[in-house]
């Protein structure tokens, strides 16, 4: 009798999956993807026009960049429900937590800023003023550096993580949209979505150390628009999602040459990989769907529907 009723409780008790959540700009809601069955299993209401998401470092808390509300939420991933607001600035559209978990680096593009808020007391502890339209954001590894790009001024700005001073200012080419440290801090990727180009920098002497152009057969070079990048589970290459292109760069890390491009959904913009780093998905604006890519195959496994214009994405592991 008891074993047959803890099997009846074990087959009743859903098993547990690693997920990736995503922002849907245009249906105010994230979607919670299984990452076991490919598929979505839950969505949940957000503010107006979600972009930017990334999870606490104990996955128990969600933020999200709910652009048009002039906010960033603070998400139960358990539940979906929103805790509370975080003061952002205005149109916050993207972020970056600290290593420690206690302050959020937010890019507010209309008022050429960098908010800071202190994710603990809720308030905002510094506004550092930046280049004309601030988006992409990067912190380093050990918390020392923030980097805001900002697309008009075509600029990465290095910031002091403890004075909030910019201590230098990086030229790029045109629009940098994404700002990714390599895994052990000593690169800063950035991407600049007309210009075509990601640009790599030294992190300690902030110097160019490397330019990547992108060439697609069939595909006019106005179309190849760099946005989102990743660096692979073993750091030996970096994904690179190129916008309408309708394709994911893979680069070599040490050598910057690109190994090969994978087709993708329409207008691809960020990336996220799966807990276990063996699936990469990327978010695909225009065709309102995921892909996910084999990591070790380099292959395209599944397209999964979402909502409309798929935007941000963040891995949340079972075991957290």
């Amino acid at each position: 009798m008891i074993r047959a009723l803890l099997l009846s409780t074990l087959l009743a008790t859903p098993a547990l999956a690693d997920e990736i959540w995503v922002t849907n700009e245009s249906d105010d809601t994230v979607s919670v993807i299984d990452v076991a069955t490919l598929a979505v299993k839950a969505t949940y209401p957000t503010g107006e026009r979600p972009r930017g998401i990334t999870f606490s470092r104990d996955f128990k808390k969600l933020y999200i960049c709910a652009s048009d509300s002039d906010a960033v939420e603070v998400m139960d991933p358990e539940t979906g429900a929103i805790l509370h607001d975080l003061p952002s600035g205005e149109d916050p559209e993207q972020f970056v937590l600290a290593p420690d978990d206690k302050l959020l680096y937010i890019a507010n593009e209309n008022d050429a800023v960098t908010t800071v808020v202190d994710t603990q007391s809720r308030k905002v502890v510094a506004q550092i003023d930046v280049g004309v339209e601030p988006e992409g954001m990067g912190i380093s590894p050990d918390g020392k550096v923030q980097v805001t790009t900002s697309e008009t001024t075509n600029m990465a700005h290095w910031i002091d993580t403890t004075t909030h001073q910019i201590v230098a200012n990086s030229l790029v080419d045109s629009r940098p949209r994404h700002a990714e440290f390599s895994p052990d801090g000593s690169e800063l990727w950035v991407s600049a979505e007309i210009g075509g180009t990601v640009t790599v920098f030294d992190a300690a002497t902030q110097t160019e150390k490397g330019k990547i152009s992108f060439e697609i057969p069939g595909i006019r070079p106005e179309k190849i628009q760099p946005v989102g990048m990743l660096f692979s589970p073993n750091r030996t290459k970096v994904f690179v999602a190129l916008g309408p292109a309708n394709h994911v760069a893979v680069i070599d890390a040490k050598t910057l040459a690109v190994d090969r491009y994978l087709m993708v959904g329409r207008r691809v913009w960020h990336l996220a990989l799966s807990p276990d780093g063996t699936k990469l998905f990327t978010t695909n604006g225009v065709s309102g769907d995921v892909t996910v890519i084999d990591v070790a195959a380099l292959e395209p496994l599944a397209t999964i529907k979402v909502g409309r214009f798929p935007c941000g994405a963040a891995a949340r592991p079972t075991a957290h």
